[in-house]
């Protein structure tokens, strides 16, 4: 069993390097990835947090309906069994959502993880919502975080500003939202994470509430 290797970038700029690119994975590519999720329909918002200043780096959001898939504006995360269209990646099993969060969390970064439950009909709209998004440029993961959710019923709300923290602050505000902290000790390199991703290893929580690596 390896050792865990939750990452992220270095500086929050660093975090939405890939803004613009406007990649469009093929039908066959996305029908071949999507992953159905038995766990109930939800949005979550990923938020990646600087320590110790506690500085928001990154915001995200993960939607769990007819599929799962992550919506991740000017961000670098990558994965060859992944499509991406236009900042919107597919096939969201467990293992690569736990991949999504060892990119992102470090010793100087930890990844605050916010879900609210909604219906079935909800999620769809939210999937939908940041498919019509389109690509972000750099350092307007929070901006088109925001729009995105402005779109999605119950979430009208959100602020639409560049700052994650404030993004999160809001999310917060909402009704029955359930969180997690992921922290990791791990120094920076993540070319190095990415290449240890796509090697075939998959991640895993073992019974300490610790992410492990296991064949």
């Amino acid at each position: 069993m390896q050792r865990r290797a939750f990452l992220a970038l270095a500086l929050p700029a660093a975090l939405a390097a890939c803004g613009a690119e406007n990649k469009w994975a093929s039908d066959e590519a996305v029908r071949r990835a999507r992953y159905v999720s038995n766990e109930p329909p939800s949005i979550t918002l990923f938020t990646v947090i600087g320590i110790p200043r506690g500085e928001g780096g990154h915001s995200a959001l993960m939607i769990n309906g007819s599929q799962r898939v992550i919506y991740d504006p000017a961000g670098s995360w990558e994965h060859p069994a992944i499509p991406e269209r236009n900042d919107v990646l597919y096939g969201i099993t467990p293992n690569f959502k736990n991949f999504y969060i060892d990119y992102h969390a470090r010793e100087t970064y930890w990844v605050a993880e916010d879900t609210v439950q909604v219906s079935l009909a909800v999620a769809d709209a939210a999937i939908r919502a940041v498919e019509a998004q389109g690509s972000s440029n750099k350092s307007f993961c929070a901006v088109n975080t925001g729009q995105a959710l402005r779109r999605i019923p119950g979430f009208e709300g959100a602020p639409t500003g560049f700052s994650p923290l404030k993004l999160r602050d809001w999310f917060l505000t909402l009704p029955g939202v359930q969180s997690k902290k992921h922290m990791d000790g791990d120094p920076a390199n993540n070319h190095n994470v990415l290449l240890r991703q796509k090697t075939g290893v998959v991640q895993g929580y073992g019974q300490d509430g610790q992410l492990h690596a296991m064949r």
